[in-house]
């Protein structure tokens, strides 16, 4: 790793050759510190829980390997012997590339506490030997890290008080729920434009207004413009000068990364410490800090966002599966009975069996499962080694391994069965239940300390520490089942559909929707999505044909849940429940939903086998025949019927040759059918005339049916005034 010299006789600085020499480090947290994944975490470690059947902390290793950190620290606390025994046995610790050491404590309550044991090491051993990337380990990203790290530490050679970089990512959270796509809570920055010193970092709590947020007056004094965002989603990946560790050493109340260490800092003008953002576009980055985020980046993970991070490579001694049709994820020993119906997005594990009639979809099934016959299993994540038996229901659910499920058993949405459960037949365990075979603690810790005191074995046998109770033959499932179910804890009942892995309920949906339409008015009080103080001209553009733009995330969930519509012949009810979930996820309005639903129809229409324009016109024409009640869901006023216009121009642009010619007729459709109504079209006319010519191709095309729609209208007025005149 010498550092390269331009024309012989250059010389390199002292620095830049100590900075080759430094090993890319990186700090991996394999402790949450949080009681979010209970019961399962009392059990298992949060890091070695399986996304998309892959332990979340071998995602992490891959990322970091691949970016080219050459040691990892690995910290643990809770369940400290599980995670070691798993390193120890997995190819990380004889990784040619990637040296990996772990460091033990049982004492460390929160990662402030992780970073003072490690720099209480750091003062014996000096492991750490320059700046490091700071991680835990539920993070499952793709991005580079090299010129990052370049970055910090150009920046620290001309600013020793440059101490750490955060990576941020935009991401609109919703305006009720005020939590990201991730599940977490809506975050407000403000950084300096021109910088990017982040200059204020708050979480919203719900204390204070929905949109809204107090800056010092100070602030404002000594910047001279300041961008206030709220629409971006902290990564949880920093990369951290040495000045790091031992400011959470000289401050013990730093205990929380963010709540305490970013604000303690940012608020202390005395010794003058600065953190900077970095602002990733083209990557992928998430944190998997709850049912939500689980949920969520298990299909980002399938819709292969995370590429090469997927079910179908090999990077962590994963068993890569086969992909076929429809984001089908299928193992090559997989026995799946003829009659046995797997839909879109879905994964199945090795050595799973699959029986009569089962209908699986937008789910992972994991190892040596075993399915009975007529089972239904929607949006779930089973683990392995899990039992169900006929008839059973199992909708947007996590069912840990070695769960047994007995025959005509439900589980309702949001449920979530630890270790070992057994659902006694028939029985019907309520939407959101949490179940385990451990009864349920007596006292809740708060997110922030210790889940576990591990002992030596590291298994739930010792948990005398969380006044948890072990009765093998005692259930609340059933005569022939095992576990108990918990209870939400106070106050809490009305927050489990936000964490969980469920669409949001039709009750609270429809309370949702509701308030959303109703309230069209604009407060001037409310700071915009993102913008800059003083100066509207660095407001962050959004562009809705970039990837990284939620709307172009949203489109192709709304595509995926069309084609998986129309492939298994979904009530409409039920597909308008999902998409209605995904528009409060990504903050979206109904015209958004609007213009989505519209390009998912047009473009199975055109993946649709045709030979010829009037083949590709019948496709279209069925597909709106039969699905524009769902359509006409998010039509109702006209500005929706005129996003659809425009969309679908937008989509004739684009492919001109094959659209192009039936912009007319499929227009005269939607009229036809309803869907749109005579003043859409014609306010689109209207407002497409004073465009350029060059954007007046299918204003043009269709003339005649425009022509026509305004005489039909006026001869109406005409009635309409005759019948007045006559009465």
């Amino acid at each position: 790793m010498g550092a390269q010299k331009k024309g012989g006789g250059a010389r390199v600085s002292e620095d830049a050759v100590e900075q080759s020499r430094q090993r890319l480090q990186a700090i991996l947290l394999a402790d949450s510190f949080a009681t979010k994944f209970r019961p399962v975490t009392l059990e298992r470690p949060k890091v070695l829980l399986p996304i998309v059947n892959v332990p979340m902390i071998d995602y992490t290793l891959a990322w970091l390997e691949s970016a080219g950190i050459e040691e990892v620290f690995v910290f643990c606390c809770a369940h400290s012997m599980q995670v070691i025994e798993y390193l120890e046995k997995s190819e990380w610790y004889s990784h040619p590339n990637l040296l990996v050491r772990t460091i033990e404590s049982h004492k460390s309550i929160s990662a402030g506490d992780a970073l003072r044991y490690m720099y209480e090491q750091q003062t014996e051993t000096s492991q750490i030997q320059g700046d490091f990337v700071l991680v835990s380990g539920d993070t499952v990203s793709n991005m580079p890290l090299a010129d990052l790290i370049k970055e910090h530490r150009e920046r620290k050679k001309k600013d020793e008080k440059a101490i750490m970089t955060m990576v941020i990512k935009q991401s609109k959270s919703s305006p009720l729920t005020h939590q990201s796509r991730l599940g977490t809570d809506q975050l407000f920055i403000a950084v300096d434009p021109l910088t990017k010193q982040l200059l204020h970092y708050e979480e919203d709590k719900v204390d204070h207004p929905s949109g809204s947020v107090c800056l010092e007056k100070s602030l404002l004094d000594t910047n001279p413009s300041v961008l206030v965002c709220n629409d971006m989603q902290d990564c949880y990946i920093d990369i951290c000068s040495p000045e790091v560790l031992s400011l959470f050493e000289d401050n013990f109340d730093y205990q929380h990364l963010r709540r305490h260490f970013v604000k303690g800092v940012l608020v202390d003008d005395i010794m003058g410490y600065k953190i900077f953002t970095h602002e990733i576009h083209s990557s992928y980055a998430g944190r998997i800090d709850n049912f939500r985020s689980y949920d969520t980046v298990s299909k980002d993970i399938i819709q292969r966002w995370t590429y090469p991070y997927v079910p179908d490579i090999n990077f962590s001694g994963n068993r890569p599966l086969k992909l076929g049709r429809q984001g089908i994820y299928r193992a090559s020993d997989v026995v799946q009975s003829r009659s046995a119906d797997v839909g879109a997005s879905t994964v199945i594990g090795y050595g799973t069996k699959i029986g009569n009639g089962d209908k699986i979809s937008n789910s992972v099934i994991g190892n040596g499962c075993s399915i009975g016959s007529n089972v239904v299993i929607e949006g779930s994540y089973i683990w392995n080694n899990v039992t169900i038996e006929d008839g059973c229901e199992i909708r947007n659910a996590i069912v840990c391994d070695g769960v047994k499920i007995r025959a005509g058993a439900v589980l309702q949405p949001g449920v979530v069965l630890s270790f070992n459960v057994v659902v006694g037949r028939d029985f019907v365990v309520p939407a959101y239940s949490k179940v385990s075979l451990l009864q349920q603690p007596t006292t809740e810790d708060s997110d922030e300390e210790l889940e576990y005191a591990d002992s030596s074995s590291g298994t739930a046998d010792h948990l005398s520490g969380l006044n948890l109770q072990m009765e093998s033959k005692a259930s609340e499932l059933g005569p022939d089942g095992a576990g108990y179910i918990w209870e939400a804890c106070e106050g809490a009942h009305d927050e489990e559909w936000k964490h969980s892995v469920a669409p949001i309920p039709k009750d609270k949906l429809f309370e949702i929707t509701q308030a959303i339409d109703d309230d069209d008015t604009d407060d001037e009080s409310v700071v915009p999505t993102s913008g800059e103080l003083k100066s509207d001209a660095d407001s962050i553009n959004t562009d809705v044909n970039d990837p990284n733009d939620d709307y172009y995330y949203f489109e192709k969930e709304v595509e995926g849940t069309v084609l998986r519509a129309v492939e298994e012949n979904i009530k409409v009810d039920l597909v308008t429940l999902e998409i209605n979930g995904l528009r409060l996820s990504y903050n979206m309005e109904s015209a958004d939903c609007a213009g989505a639903t519209f390009y998912s129809m047009i473009k199975l229409a055109v993946d649709t086998p045709h030979n010829s324009a009037s083949e590709l016109y019948k496709n279209a024409a069925s597909i709106i025949t039969k699905w524009k009640e769902l359509l006409g869901f998010y039509v109702k006023k006209i500005d929706e019927q005129i996003e659809v216009i425009m969309k679908f121009e937008e989509m004739c642009q684009e492919s001109p040759k094959e659209l192009g010619p039936l912009f007319t007729q499929i227009l005269h459709l939607l009229y036809d059918k309803d869907v749109l109504q005579e003043d859409a079209v014609l306010r689109w006319s209207e407002e497409k005339a004073g465009a350029d010519e060059a954007d007046k191709v299918y204003l043009k095309q269709c003339d005649t049916f425009i022509q026509w729609l305004k005489e039909a209208s006026e001869e109406e007025d005409e009635d309409d005034e005759d019948e007045e005149e006559d009465d």
